[in-house]
């Protein structure tokens, strides 16, 4: 597989490999990093320092075919570490007093009503409830995938998405958006 062939590469010193890695998924990396920051600006700080690590510890990587899960762990983490660092992070047990962030057509990301929606109805929720919906939903990630990048058992990632979601459709209206 190509993604094991250039992570070898990669270990092996191979800046480039390691570049090529990073490119094919960077749309993903910024989508997971402007989630977390809120700002182009703080997103592509943690970016840099994603890309920083990786270069550090891809000799630490086991199974290439991991990359993509291993690094938007890391890419996590580096969100985390620079929203403590500049005062921005809540730890998960306070709720997040969340205001919608302006919309501008400068930010490709945020131009939708829907997404508005999405972030005001998410702003009911608390930060870990949140957070698991988001990762699960607004980025794809398989349930494993989420309780790997953060940590939490399984199960606790089930549960917070499941009660997420009955919130959701209690604000929304209740049972017309029941899973059937």
């Amino acid at each position: 597989m190509m993604v094991s062939r250039l992570v070898r590469q990669a270990q092996k010193g191979n800046k480039e490999a390691l570049l090529q890695l990073i490119m094919a998924d960077r749309d993903a990396y910024y989508r997971l990093a402007y989630t977390y920051m809120g700002n182009e600006h703080d997103a592509m700080d943690a970016m840099e320092d994603m890309i920083v690590t990786l270069y550090e510890k891809i000799g630490q990587l086991q199974k290439g075919e991991a990359f993509y899960s291993w690094s938007k762990t890391i890419l996590v983490n580096r969100c985390k570490a620079l929203l403590r660092k500049n005062g921005k992070f809540q730890p998960l047990e306070e709720e997040l007093e969340t205001s919608v962030p302006a919309l501008t057509e400068a930010d490709p990301y945020r131009i939708t009503e829907s997404e508005m929606d999405m972030q005001t109805l998410l702003a009911h929720l608390n930060a870990q409830q949140r957070e698991a919906i988001e990762l699960r939903y607004v980025h794809d990630f398989p349930y494993q995938t989420i309780a790997d990048m953060t940590g939490v058992p399984l199960g606790t990632i089930k549960s917070r998405i499941s009660q997420g979601m009955q919130k959701l459709r209690d604000i929304v209206g209740g049972e017309r958006y029941e899973y059937h």
